[in-house]
């Protein structure tokens, strides 16, 4: 079954980074980076900020270890780290993600 796994990082470098690692391990077949602006609270403070959010497309029985390497290779305390079920996806793109 296929999953996105979503996250956000402080820099489009980290993101590629940790992005381009999860490919070459065959953790995610692909993983698209975007340019976003988050606001949210932290130590009881609003922050604006600039991040990059990455999409990680993989197999559902990936999360945990795609999870742990980013967590040991984020520079954020609590990155976000969050599985997206897909409900359809084509028949050949699935073929591809398995491979």
């Amino acid at each position: 079954m296929m999953i996105f796994i979503y996250s956000t990082f402080p820099s489009k470098r980290e993101a590629k980074e940790i992005g381009e690692k999860l490919v070459e391990k065959k953790l995610a077949a692909c993983v698209n980076i975007f340019p976003i602006e988050s606001l949210y609270i932290w130590q009881e403070k609003i922050v604006k900020d600039k991040e990059f959010a990455a999409i990680i497309k993989t197999k559902k029985e990936n999360f945990k270890e795609v999870e742990k390497f980013v967590l040991k290779n984020h520079s954020y305390d609590t990155p976000c780290i969050l599985e997206i079920p897909i409900g359809r996806v084509t028949k050949k793109y699935l073929k591809w993600l398995n491979k």
